[in-house]
């Protein structure tokens, strides 16, 4: 029962819901979730905790970076996540992915330009 409780408690927040939605498209970084968001880091992983504590997200490391992306090996759990994510309005989080979008692309481009400084100092140049 304590299960169920936790699960729906994680699903009560419009927060937790904008992230469930935009982590509909896969994995993202957390600073992917802040920037979408606009909101602070530490209350993005506040939220993010709680979808994880409830099972509805997973987490993987990588470097520093930590990414989250929907967890669909329970069924019940994937249903309910599609559930949400089908009555979810477009329109609720459309700033959320267009900020996102933006985002994504400097984000593209930094890693480029710090990766052809990198190949330019491992070459010696």
């Amino acid at each position: 029962m304590h299960e169920l409780s936790t699960i729906f408690k994680a699903l009560s927040d419009e927060t937790r819901l904008r992230i469930i939605k935009l982590l509909e498209q896969g994995e993202l970084c957390v600073c992917d979730i802040v920037a979408a968001l606009d909101m602070v880091q530490p209350k993005v992983s506040f939220h993010l905790n709680a979808l994880k504590e409830a099972g509805l997200i997973i987490d993987r490391k990588q470097g520093r970076w930590i990414h989250y992306r929907l967890d669909t090996s329970d069924l019940f759990k994937r249903f309910l996540v599609l559930a949400v994510i089908e009555k979810a309005p477009l329109d609720a989080v459309q700033k959320d992915r267009k900020r996102l979008g933006v985002f994504l692309k400097i984000k593209d481009t930094k890693a480029k330009v710090v990766s052809l400084r990198d190949k330019r100092n491992c070459c010696g140049r």
